[in-house]
């Protein structure tokens, strides 16, 4: 398929947009680390919500539901889809904790809680891991899908369309910071949500489909209708709806469902103007990204279904495509082909913004690891303002040159997805209770994060047949053992250490007993917290499944969990005041 002029059109001016906010930002984006990485601690927090929500939505994002879908039915879904209850428990518990913490990154989080050179250790190390290793990964994902998109949507070879968009998003991070970003997120969002939802509406239009009612009635579409797994069958539903809402959602450490909050959705609730704005944020990004956003994508991977029901069908509709790329993942882009021109260019058009959000997000927060919890905390601390700017300007060109060399490389979106749920299984408990319990200290961190890599590396490349769920389940069991073992064997935080902590965050609680009474004032919250995380849940999850089953027909039923997701509302919005 090769785009009209029209098409093109369309792709530039999202270009040149990008690069005039860019330029704009640059001269408060320059003054210090503080607005280049935080965009001056100012920023409401509808900007951040949205802008939380177009990083989370990449180019791969639409992909990878399509390949849950064809592969697994909508029930699929439920990988992703559990980790709400973590977004749910960062709203409201730990927005509060992060913004009084007052740190730049979350990896500034350890010599806040932990002390002396294990504190030390853990932040520089988790400065690289994090700021160069897990972020390349995550952008090669992210790169992956842009290499699919261009050679099947935009006719032009992968590497080219990853140059050239690679090269604009380049350019105005390296310009504007995070207030280009967040600025450009919000353009995305929307460009994002018009395109699916028209994009969608065409494709059921068309006379292989023949609209909703002749689509879910379809042999083909029949069986992979179902919100739930089949639950008589363990093989089916323990590992696509057990494992994820038993384990995967606390354990796992996942970008932008990290267990206690962290990466880039801590990112945004420190450039929140206050702590309001921050919890505000995050509830936001919950809302929209489960419950309004997935629905337009669902409906195109069904309807793939029809059009292209086997992978040779994908392969011979685009024999062009590397066999090393192709996969029901591709069904996304493939059914994009069938969009009219205009249409098609927005819709491409807000495809690659939302690969250019997600690289711009993560080479931002990469290099605010690398300049404040590696460059001036270990190699040069007397750095002034504008060196350290300079230097995570020059990081942000190393990175995205490895992330996009590695997205030439990925073959397909759900292996990566596996792959970065393995490599954090069984850290997540201890990045939650670590608010919560003196007894946590550095050493058993160290220890969580050295023993899931090596669990995760052995249960990849080792010789063992497990399947993917069973390596989580297990990897999170055996980490999890480890580090609370460590935990008691090892000598905690000085009182010194522990009592800075209590008074700068103020986290409460029976794990804080000893140190609450003489140190903070205010009554516990969390209990309220938690209880208001499982109503918001109800509610995301009664709209998510509500807007479902009135597509699906069932009008009824749909209604009932619309009541039930505004009386939860309503009953989180009692217990706030």
């Amino acid at each position: 398929m090769i785009l009209s002029l029209f098409d093109w059109a369309i792709i530039v001016g999202y270009f040149v947009f990008c690069l005039v906010i860019g330029i704009w930002a640059s001269k408060d984006s320059s003054k210090n680390t503080r607005s280049f990485f935080l965009a001056g601690r100012n920023m409401p927090w509808w900007l951040l919500g949205i802008s939380m929500v177009a990083t989370t939505f990449s180019t791969d994002t639409p992909n990878l539901v399509t390949d849950l879908v064809r592969r697994e039915g909508v029930s699929g879904n439920w990988s992703w889809w559990a980790f709400l209850l973590t977004g749910m428990l960062t709203v409201f518990v730990y927005a509060r904790l992060w913004h009084r913490s007052g740190v730049m990154t979350d990896i500034e989080f350890y010599e806040l809680r932990y002390g002396g050179k294990p504190a030390a250790f853990l932040r520089g190390f988790r400065a690289v891991y994090l700021g160069l290793i897990f972020n390349v990964l995550v952008m090669g994902a992210v790169s992956l899908a842009a290499v699919k998109f261009g050679e099947i949507v935009l006719g032009v070879p992968g590497w080219f369309t990853l140059v050239v968009a690679g090269a604009i998003t380049l350019a105005y991070s390296m310009l504007g910071g995070l207030k280009a970003v967040v600025i450009t997120d919000f353009v995305q969002f929307t460009l994002a949500m018009i395109g699916s939802v028209w994009a969608t509406i065409y494709i059921l239009g068309l006379p292989e489909i023949g609209g909703v009612s002749n689509l879910i009635g379809r042999v083909e579409v029949m069986d992979k209708l179902s919100l739930f797994p089949n639950m008589s069958d363990p093989d089916v539903w323990v590992p696509v709806l057990l494992v994820p809402l038993a384990v995967q959602w606390w354990a796992s450490y996942y970008p932008g469902a990290e267990p206690g909050g962290g990466g880039y959705i801590a990112q945004r609730m420190f450039s929140a103007k206050d702590e309001t704005n921050a919890v505000g944020a995050t509830l936001l990004f919950n809302l929209a990204h489960y419950a309004i956003r997935p629905w337009p994508w669902i409906l195109i991977a069904l309807s793939s279904l029809v059009i292209y029901p086997e992978l040779s069908d994908l392969q011979t509709a685009f024999p062009n495509l590397p066999m090393d790329k192709l996969g029901h993942d591709v069904a996304y882009p493939a059914m994009l082909t069938l969009l009219p021109s205009g249409l098609l260019g927005l819709v491409s058009a807000s495809l690659i913004a939302a690969f250019m959000s997600t690289i711009s997000t993560q080479l931002n927060l990469g290099a605010s690891y690398v300049v404040n919890d590696l460059y001036n905390r270990f190699i040069k601390p007397s750095a002034s303002e504008k060196e350290l700017v300079m230097i995570g300007r020059v990081f942000i060109v190393i990175s995205i040159f490895l992330g996009g060399g590695l997205g030439l490389i990925l073959t397909n979106a759900g292996q990566a997805f596996n792959l970065l749920l393995m490599i954090g299984a069984g850290t997540g408990l201890i990045y939650i209770l670590r608010w919560f319990w003196w007894r946590v200290n550095a050493y058993a961190e160290i220890m969580a994060m050295l023993s899931s890599l090596i669990i995760a590396a052995y249960f990849n490349f080792g010789v063992v047949n497990l399947a993917s769920w069973e390596k989580i389940a297990y990897g999170t069991f055996m980490t999890t053992i480890i580090w609370i073992i460590t935990a008691f064997f090892t000598p905690p935080e000085s009182k010194k250490t522990l009592i800075n902590f209590v008074s700068t965050v103020n986290p409460g609680g029976p794990g804080w007993k000893r140190f609450s009474n003489e140190y903070s004032s205010s009554t516990w919250s969390v209990p309220k917290g938690i209880l208001m995380m499982f109503m918001g849940s109800i509610s995301v999850y009664a709209a998510l499944f509500g807007i479902g089953l009135l597509i699906y027909g069932q009008t009824g039923t749909g209604i009932f969990l619309f009541l039930l997701s505004a009386m939860s509302a309503l009953g989180i919005f009692r217990l706030w005041k």
